[in-house]
């Protein structure tokens, strides 16, 4: 499985970019305004960062107008992965970045039927929400099954990129699954490291290891 980093935080990235922990990054317009910076200036220096994809997305609605935005993006470095909307104007977008050569993550997908479209238009990654799923009450893990399921049964490219990753739960079920990809937030990469019985064995080995009165080193 491959790890994504769903941020532009360029200090966040480089830490575990650091660690051999990051494969690729994802970005949206919301990250962008978080890490209030230059949408080009800070995609640059993630490309730079990491030789993996990094997804930089349109803003437009139209097809026309989406086309024209990516192909501005996806000069920015060549492992910019050119991020549309899963909409009729999103997948025409995808099917004429496809045909030029670019990478395309197709995003906000929500069923499986979505993800066939992508699929046949050319979308080298395609990104189920898994936690917006099941904030309106369906089960996001389930969607990934069943996307799974089908681009086997037919021999589909396209790499599924779980999305909207929310804890580490949601790493191990869509890992299980077969998700080639998970974006997640850096705190819940770094979250996977967690166990209160981890922390309960530290504690008494290091209370055991002082009552030895030995050093190393």
């Amino acid at each position: 499985m491959k790890f994504f980093l769903d941020t532009a935080d360029v200090d966040a990235i480089r830490e575990l970019n650091e660690l051999g922990m990051v494969d690729g990054v994802t970005t949206n317009p919301s990250l962008i305004l978080k890490a209030g910076r230059n949408i080009e200036e800070v995609t640059r220096e993630i490309c730079e960062m990491v030789s993996g994809p990094v997804s930089a997305e349109v803003v437009a609605e139209s097809a026309e107008d989406m086309i024209r935005e990516g192909r501005h993006l996806a000069q920015i470095a060549p492992n910019i992965a050119i991020k549309v909307p899963l909409t009729w104007d999103g997948l025409k977008a995808c099917r004429t970045f496809a045909d030029e050569g670019h990478m395309v993550n197709v995003t906000l997908c929500f069923t499986a039927a979505q993800a066939i479209l992508a699929a046949k238009a050319g979308a080298t990654f395609i990104s189920p929400f898994v936690g917006r799923l099941d904030d309106i009450g369906l089960d996001g893990v389930d969607l990934i099954a069943d996307i799974r399921e089908i681009y086997d049964n037919y021999g589909y490219e396209t790499q599924i990129l779980a999305a909207s990753i929310r804890s580490v739960n949601h790493i191990v079920e869509v890992g299980k699954i077969g998700a080639d990809v998970i974006t997640a937030p850096p705190a819940v990469i770094k979250s996977m490291a967690k166990h209160v019985l981890t922390d309960k064995g530290l504690e008494q080995f290091t209370a055991d290891w002082a009552k030895t009165g030995q050093k190393i080193g």
